[in-house]
């Protein structure tokens, strides 16, 4: 299966934002790509780079709504798998949430998974604009297969990356905004090799790319393979779609799926975790 990683900008002009990134869906198409997957808020300016105002729902937008409908004509149209992630209110004054829609290849809207834990630290206000999610960790079939969705900083906690496993994930799609310098180099990349490794499936990360009001997004998408291997990697700093092809039936052969998973103790881990 073909997979496609868009890691483009985002100006000011959210039409216009939509537009390049419906492009760059039927390029990706073009390609063969079968699941096509964005970065987070990939349509907006990174609006947590400043705290919240009052008013801010009014950046955000329902689901569905006007952008989870056109990629569900362009889904439907092509074919293919959209992940997409957008700041999503459920009213006039919220809450909001950091949302990705998941649509399948018919433009069905198959659910929404919001980011569960919300960080809070310089040019990263986000706890002023999301509110905790309330889905879960949920886990959609796909015509492509069985993927999960890990936003940005949900994926630093294994309790979240194993629990996509167990919901049967093949492929775990992390939409980020990842400055440059954020991170010692290769630090992210070796967490999300470790993650699927660990867990038994493929995991894409797909990252902001651009200068932007506070911040400088690094771009460097990546795929890992359930072996822990990297598969493919973007360029920092420039936009790029990124190809990868994967092949699912490693996740079967994985050594997490054969035995990790087989050999857990989960009678034992409530006790350890609930501190």
């Amino acid at each position: 299966m073909r997979i496609a990683l868009i890691q483009q900008t985002a100006g000011p002009d959210r039409k216009q934002n939509t537009l390049r990134g419906q492009e760059a869906v039927r390029e990706a198409a073009r390609k063969g790509a079968r699941v096509v997957c964005f970065a987070e808020l990939a349509f907006t300016p990174f609006y947590p780079q400043t705290p919240a105002r009052p008013g801010h729902p009014t950046l955000a937008e329902t689901i569905p709504g006007p952008t989870t409908d056109a990629f569900a004509a362009l889904a439907r149209e092509l074919g293919v798998v959209i992940v997409l992630n957008l700041y999503e209110k459920t009213g006039d004054q919220g809450p909001c949430y950091d949302s990705s829609p998941v649509l399948d290849a018919d433009g069905s809207l198959l659910g929404i998974t919001r980011m569960v834990h919300i960080t809070e630290y310089e040019h990263f206000h986000e706890q002023g604009y999301y509110t905790p999610g309330d889905r879960g960790a949920a886990v959609y079939e796909t015509r492509a297969g069985k993927i999960g969705v890990a936003i940005c900083y949900d994926r630093h906690y294994p309790e979240y990356m194993r629990a996509l496993a167990l919901g049967g994930a093949e492929l775990v799609v992390i939409p980020q905004a990842g400055a440059t310098g954020e991170w010692p180099a290769g630090l992210y990349e070796a967490e999300m090799r470790v993650a699927a490794f660990q867990n038994g499936y493929f995991t894409a990360l797909c990252n902001r790319v651009g200068r932007e009001e506070h911040l400088e997004f690094a771009g460097e998408s990546f795929v890992c393979g359930p072996d822990g291997r990297v598969l493919a990697t973007a360029q920092a700093g420039a936009e790029e779609i990124l190809i990868c092809d994967v092949d699912l039936n490693d996740v079967a052969a994985s050594h997490a799926r054969r035995l990790f998973l087989r050999d857990r103790r989960p009678e034992l881990y409530a006790g350890w975790l609930a501190r």
